[in-house]
């Protein structure tokens, strides 16, 4: 493994532990040459899913983007990382499980919200906005209301 410091390529297992429900191995390293310690993981490649963009474009089903979307709409709220590495795990898990090749992005995001929903609903909106496209301020009001509607 390269250390992401200095890039040399020996480094030391400090500890192993299983993570994400026993679907990765997560490992604190050292580098021997520098001291940086670092973390990686380790899991089993699944069949290459493919996101169906709503312009018809097929993509590579990432989960890192999947995080960082959901990272940045729970920017400054009472979430910690834990909640949202959990809430990613689930989501994968379940979107693997339902779809073996193909998922389309609107039932990839409705699931995103739906979980989000739960979890935060100031969240929930600021994923709404971008996943929706929101235009104007009538968009937020309307999917404030939904969400008040609903409880």
């Amino acid at each position: 493994m390269r250390c992401p410091k200095c890039s040399h390529t020996e480094d030391k297992v400090l500890d192993s532990r299983i993570s994400r429900n026993g679907d990765a191995t997560r490992r604190r390293r050292s580098c021997l040459s520098c001291g940086y310690r670092f973390t990686t993981y380790e899991e089993v490649l699944r069949a290459h899913l493919k996101v169906i963009k709503t312009d018809g474009r097929h993509e590579a089903f990432d989960r890192q983007k999947l995080l960082s979307g959901i990272e940045r709409a729970c920017e400054k709220r009472a979430i910690s990382s834990m909640e949202i590495e959990n809430l990613v795990d689930a989501l994968v898990d379940e979107v693997e499980s339902e779809y073996e090749r193909e998922v389309s992005s609107d039932i990839l995001g409705q699931k995103v919200m739906d979980r989000l929903e739960k979890l935060d609903e100031v969240a929930f909106v600021r994923f709404a906005s971008v996943y929706r496209r929101f235009r104007d301020v009538n968009q937020f009001v309307n999917a404030i209301q939904d969400m008040i509607g609903k409880t």
